[in-house]
């Protein structure tokens, strides 16, 4: 691996784990897993907690969906496996990732 495959990984990695753990569109993947409780404080401002649903795998799978830690080691396991395996399929995800990824940096620096 190249130093610049290695960095397209590490956006590409940062863009599919911030895509799975926090982005709306796969909002439908964690809410079998987890549920969004939101309580009134006294001052009147609103706290959101994550609780994590079930028990046995039902609960793993919430708490790997809840963990950014977590969910970013699996998803470096499952690109650089891919990238082994079946590199003409992977490599253009991984691009496309990696661009997302640096426009996601950017924009959040904009802002």
């Amino acid at each position: 691996m190249t130093w610049f495959e290695l960095i397209l990984f590490v956006l590409a990695t940062f863009r599919l784990t911030r895509l799975i753990v926090f982005d709306k569109i796969t909002l439908f993947l964690r809410k079998p897993f987890h549920e969004v409780v939101e309580e009134t404080q006294e001052d009147g401002s609103v706290v959101t907690y994550l609780n994590v649903r079930g028990t046995g795998i039902r609960k793993w799978i919430g708490e790997l969906l809840s963990c950014y830690w977590c969910t970013g080691m699996w998803c470096a396991i499952f690109l650089y496996l891919g990238f082994v395996y079946i590199p003409h399929l992977t490599l253009p995800v991984v691009t496309i990732l990696a661009i997302a990824g640096v426009a996601g940096i950017l924009e959040s620096r904009l802002e």
